[in-house]
């Protein structure tokens, strides 16, 4: 175990390294504890929002002892999904309220997505909808349910990215897996040469979605692999751009939102039980880790102002665990 574990460490910081000379949006400076190895974060915020979140994290109900845990009651669904969004409007200041006739174009368009993608909603679980439309960017944290309503439960802005510029790129549509296909890592809060911390203060999540298909802006009908990952941006000089177009073709969030999914797991399923036998995915979780039974894998990106936009093979990739 130990010698597997070492070699995925070596074979991620090598990636993480590539990423930062390639992408720009990677911290200046790459270690071990990017992946979490080592200490956690110094400190989780003690703000007075989280206090009162975290009895909402401390509240969520799972299935009876004996029984499958992945097997709530449409009750028990429910309930947990009211606690996500307490919790959210609790931990993640300017929080959005979409529209009902936006919530109901996010979802539809999310749901084709998930059907061109083969992504199957098999159980209830939280996915996040991201908008790269050019502007109004947001994601939103979604209840999907395989024969039921799907339902918002908080949005708030974030910037995907913008062609035009030297390695710009769209953020491509399509199904993200935080499968452990990639370990991911977290951000070393160094600063880059114009002084910005791309992957915001140290501790912050990065989810790695690998390699994946978008149009190259530089010539008309062309393909460029990108990697694309999320992750927070830096607070004091690019977080008041979130909203609109402008990483390099990562999904940038605000730190809140960084913090809120990784403290609940909101897409961590699969990083969760890799975690129960591997040190590796266990090191990358959230040391304040308060996880919801509604937890999933999937973050559909789409584009309401291009709603005939379709994913490139292979930037899909068929789900059977979802």
């Amino acid at each position: 175990m130990a010698m597997v574990f070492r070699a995925r460490l070596r074979r991620s910081v090598a990636v993480i390294a590539l990423l930062a000379g390639f992408t720009g949006c990677a911290d200046a400076s790459v270690a071990p504890l990017a992946l979490g190895v080592g200490n956690p974060p110094q400190a989780d915020p003690a703000t007075p929002a989280l206090v009162g979140a975290r009895v909402y994290a401390a509240s969520y109900v799972t299935a009876p002892p004996g029984s499958d845990p992945l097997a709530l009651s449409p009750a028990l669904v429910q309930q947990n999904a009211d606690l996500i969004r307490a919790a959210m409007a609790a931990e993640v200041p300017h929080a959005l309220a979409p529209s009902p006739a936006r919530q109901a174009t996010l979802i539809a368009l999310a749901k084709t997505m998930a059907d061109s993608g083969h992504f199957f909603v098999r159980r209830p679980q939280l996915v996040l909808i991201v908008d790269r439309a050019l502007t109004g960017q947001t994601l939103s944290i979604t209840l999907a349910q395989p024969d039921g309503d799907w339902a918002i439960l908080g949005s708030r802005s974030v910037s995907t990215g913008k062609p035009g510029r030297k390695e710009h790129f769209k953020t491509p549509v399509g199904v993200l897996l935080n499968d452990g296909s990639e370990i991911g890592y977290r951000a070393q809060g160094t600063y880059n040469e114009n002084h910005i911390r791309g992957l915001g203060v140290k501790g912050m999540r990065v989810w790695d979605f690998g390699w994946q298909t978008s149009d190259d802006w530089r010539t008309p009908g062309a393909t460029m692999q990108v990697r694309v990952e999320m992750h927070a941006t830096d607070p004091a000089v690019l977080a008041q751009r979130l909203g609109r177009a402008d990483s390099e073709g990562c999904i940038r969030l605000p730190e809140a939102v960084n913090r809120f999914l990784d403290r609940h797991g909101i897409i961590d399923a699969d990083i969760e039980k890799l975690g129960e036998t591997d040190a590796g995915y266990h090191a990358l979780l959230s040391p304040y880790l308060t996880p919801t039974p509604l937890a999933g894998v999937a973050v559909i990106v789409i584009d309401t102002s291009e709603p005939w936009a379709k994913p490139y093979p292979p930037a899909t990739t068929l789900s059977l665990s979802g």
